[in-house]
């Protein structure tokens, strides 16, 4: 065998513009925004839950309190998350570049071929348009 064809992954970067740039505060304040608002209904049904089960055994309001808890931290943890995201979103440099996801593609490889050079491949884009190819 002389040679083989194999996928390798391609890296997408986005070119920030002010559209992406604007685009990507959007969906991140809207991600946000139905973080918070989960959070609140969660909050108020574990209250719920705990209220109509205050008059139980105490080692299952004790372990009722340790799961909301813990689910309490999880999703405090997973909104400040988003609010980093979305930080990071609004400190965005118009011209940078940013991760926009991957692609495969198919190469032929034969022996000697350099399979670092195959491997860092890129595709940049610019408000959905591809503007430049990096080997």
């Amino acid at each position: 065998m002389d040679k083989m064809i194999v996928k390798v992954p391609v890296t997408i970067k986005a070119k920030v513009t002010e559209d992406l740039k604007a685009q990507l505060i959007a969906d991140m304040k809207r991600q946000v925004q139905a973080a918070e608002l989960d959070f609140e209904r969660f909050q108020f049904s574990a209250k719920k839950a705990l209220d109509n089960n205050a008059g139980a055994a105490p080692q299952l309001v004790a372990s009722m309190r340790d799961q909301i808890e813990y689910e309490k931290n999880q999703r405090g943890h997973a909104l400040q998350e988003l609010k980093d995201k979305l930080e990071r979103a609004e400190n965005l440099e118009i011209g940078s570049e940013i991760g926009h996801g991957t692609l495969e593609r198919s190469v032929e490889i034969t022996i000697g071929s350099d399979l670092e050079a195959l491997m860092g491949a890129e595709i940049v884009v610019e408000d959905g348009k591809v503007i430049a190819f990096r080997a």
